[in-house]
């Protein structure tokens, strides 16, 4: 496989043959998952945009889809010991 160039704005081309073997399509999200020294790319099935209007609004949780990010990695990071309450 070649490796690929990247433009001024970091920004490269995915191979085709690496487009197939994951199933990406024009439009589609993929997430850089850091193993060990590396990065793997991988196709990102659902966003939370997917879930927009799926679900009851929950008391509490604020309408703005930022704010819910931050809110959940928070909770992610606590979960993770990473930071405390």
């Amino acid at each position: 496989m070649a490796g690929q160039k990247l433009t001024s704005k970091y920004q490269t081309t995915i191979p085709k043959e690496v487009r197939e073997h994951l199933g990406l399509s024009a439009g589609d999200s993929v997430l850089f998952v850091r193993k060990g020294d590396d990065f793997v790319i991988q196709r990102v099935k659902y966003t939370l945009h997917d879930f927009m209007g799926k679900f009851e609004k929950r008391e509490g949780l604020p309408d703005d889809w930022d704010e819910i990010r931050k809110i959940a990695r928070t909770e992610a990071s606590k979960k993770k010991g990473l930071i405390r309450d």
